[in-house]
This record gives structure tokens, C-alpha cells and sequence, in this order.
């Protein structure tokens, strides 16, 4: 069985009118990598992207260097978020390009990210709603699905059990969640596909008891927050810093068993989100390439062995102010891209 590594990536690296009246003039992710700090002995900030590639993802040329990066050193596609409330879109150029630049055959899909954007950064926080995500009726169902269509039907655009693999950030909070998936499906079939693959990211939807459950083909195990509650023994306080053992991350990750037979494993490169948060972040301590492509070997063997699934998801492709980064940067150069491709040829 070879294992399809599919990376997270994220779409904001590009300037939207939104952002600079809500964080600055100009405001994009790397922002926020510009301003990091090391805030103790030993801290990698700021990470800086080799030969400064702080790229604008309007470029075709970024994203023709992204797909050619990936695909030589072994992920399998993207999943790229996309962001829709109630037909608003916000970041929504390079999942646009990406479907313009056909001559690109590189695997992707989406996940609808269907989140409150707030002031702090803080995905919890119900405070200061920068824009509040909304749920409409049947005829938004319809505008949205029709929003998605020519991406789902799209040759490159990555299936399950013959179907498009369409995955949603936070099921849970969506009200009406069996209608709203009962008429995709249908739509999705109207209109020549076979249905659609639902999958769910986040830990707070139980597909075994949820009344829509039937309906997901994956639960989506989205490390390192699936084990988050997992990692008190592994917690320390650097000059005020949360700080977390990568090792012991990891060892949390290889121990989780699937919860179900629709369960579908996760990794994670690293993570470190004081560029966003500063000293109120968390940060894994000791991650190094040559580490990461052990754990990866040990993940890739339980995908395929335990999990009985070909899919991996991945923290991430360019989390680049969450520390979840495969790009190559100054100080590893393209050492968690090499150790990817080399866990993946042991394999």
C-alpha cells in the first residue's frame, strides 16, 4: 500500500482588504514571522524562509515552486483551507489560481475551514469576532455547493472510494449538519459525481454518536492538537513560555489507537505559535529533522498496518506562525523535506 502523505496548507500569504483593516496595511502570515522573537535560551525564532522566500501566493510562479517542492520529496497532495461564510469568501485566490494552472497535476482538496476569525488568534476565543461564521438555509447549501463544484469535479482533486474527499474543520458547530450533507450528496450526484467524501478534522466530532456520522467516510486524527490533552507530563515553563517535549508529543501520537474504522491518522513537523501569540504561545521543544523522519517511519508503518488506510495527514505544508512547516528556512535548509522523502523510501 503506498501511503498518500496529504499536508495542511494555508492560504494567507497574500494581502486582502480584510486583514489591513483589521491587523494593518499590508498585513499577511508573514507579519507575523517578520515581528518573532527567541523569548528564551534555545528558542528557534525568528524562523526566516531560505533566501528570504517570503512569497505572495497571487504568484503563479509560488505556487508552481510549491507543487514541484512537494511532489519531489514525497507528499502526495494538499488540503488546502478554504474559508466561506455564508457566501462571503476571505483568502480565497489560491485555491482559485490553483484551479486556473491546469498544467499543475498535482493532487489537492479542501477543507472548509468554519471558524470565527477573532482578534486573538485564539480558536476558542469567542471575543472580538473579526467576521462571525454563519449558516444559512437550503439556498446557501445550493450557492456554496455550486461554489465547490468545479473543484470537486476536478481531475487533480483527490477521491475516496471513487468519491471527492471534501473535509470540514468543526462539523459540530454546524447547525442542520445531516440536511446540509444529505443535499451535497444529492447535488453532488445531480451533477455526474458519485457523491462526496466527507471527512471531519477536529477531535470535538464524534462520528460514532453524532446523527450524521453515517454520512463521514474519515475522522481525521488533526495532530498535535488530537493529543493535546495528553501532554501534561511533558509541559515545562521556560522564562514564562508553555513549553512541551517534542519527543513526548510524538510518543503520544504513536500511541493513539484509531477510535473507530473510519479513523485516519495524523503527524505533525513541529509547532511553536509565538509569532502569533508571544509569550502566551506554546512552544515543542528538541525537534530536529533526523527525529522527525523516525517518528514519520513509525506513523507511515501504523497508517498502513493499523490504521488500514493509504491517507496521512499532515501539520502542515506552510504553518509557517504555528512552527508547522515542511518549506525549507534558513535553519534546516530542506532538512524536514529530506527526511520526509527518506521515512517514506524506508517504507
Amino acid at each position: 500500500m503506498k501511503i498518500k502523505v496529504i499536508a495542511f496548507y494555508l492560504p494567507q500569504y497574500h494581502e486582502i482588504p480584510e486583514n489591513s483593516a483589521w491587523w494593518g496595511n499590508g498585513f499577511t502570515e508573514w507579519t507575523n514571522m517578520r515581528h518573532a522573537t527567541s523569548l528564551f535560551a534555545g528558542h528557534d525564532q525568528p524562523r526566516i524562509p531560505l533566501h528570504n522566500n517570503y512569497y505572495d501566493l497571487t504568484n503563479a510562479s509560488v505556487l508552481r515552486w510549491q507543487t514541484d517542492l512537494a511532489q519531489k520529496y514525497g507528499v502526495y497532495g494538499f488540503c488546502l483551507y478554504h474559508y466561506w461564510f455564508q457566501g462571503k469568501l476571505l483568502l480565497e485566490k489560491p485555491l482559485e489560481l490553483y484551479k486556473e494552472l491546469q498544467e499543475i497535476k498535482f493532487p489537492f482538496c479542501i477543507c472548509w475551514a468554519n471558524e470565527n476569525w477573532t482578534r486573538s488568534w485564539n480558536v476558542h476565543s469567542e471575543n472580538d469576532i473579526l467576521i462571525r461564521q454563519t449558516y444559512g438555509d437550503e439556498s446557501e447549501w445550493r450557492t456554496h455547493f455550486e461554489y465547490l463544484y468545479p473543484y470537486l469535479s476536478d481531475e487533480r482533486y483527490i477521491q475516496k472510494d471513487g468519491k471527492p474527499l471534501l473535509v470540514i474543520y468543526r462539523p459540530e458547530r454546524i447547525p442542520r449538519l445531516r440536511e446540509r450533507l444529505v443535499f451535497w450528496n444529492r447535488s453532488a450526484r445531480e451533477r455526474g459525481l458519485s457523491g462526496i467524501a466527507f471527512a471531519s478534522q477536529q477531535r470535538d466530532y464524534n462520528i460514532a454518536v453524532d446523527e450524521a456520522g453515517e454520512l463521514f467516510s474519515c475522522q481525521i486524527e488533526y495532530q498535535p492538537a488530537f493529543i493535546r490533552n495528553r501532554l501534561e507530563n511533558y509541559f515545562s515553563k521556560k522564562n514564562g513560555v508553555s513549553c512541551v517535549e517534542y519527543d513526548g508529543a510524538w510518543n503520544e501520537v504513536l500511541r493513539q489507537f484509531p477510535l473507530n474504522e473510519k479513523s485516519v491518522p495524523g503527524a505533525f513537523v513541529d509547532w511553536d505559535n509565538t509569532p502569533r501569540k508571544e509569550k502566551n504561545g506554546v512552544v515543542f521543544t528538541g525537534a530536529t529533522p533526523e527525529k522527525f523522519q523516525n517518528y514519520m517511519k513509525q506513523q507511515i508503518r501504523r497508517t498502513r498496518d493499523v490504521y488500514h488506510t493509504d491517507m496521512l495527514f499532515l501539520f502542515a505544508w506552510n504553518e509557517w506562525s504555528e512552527g508547522g512547516y515542511l518549506e525549507p528556512d534558513e535553519h534546516w535548509q530542506y532538512g524536514y523535506l529530506e527526511n520526509l522523502r527518506d521515512a517514506l523510501n524506508d517504507i
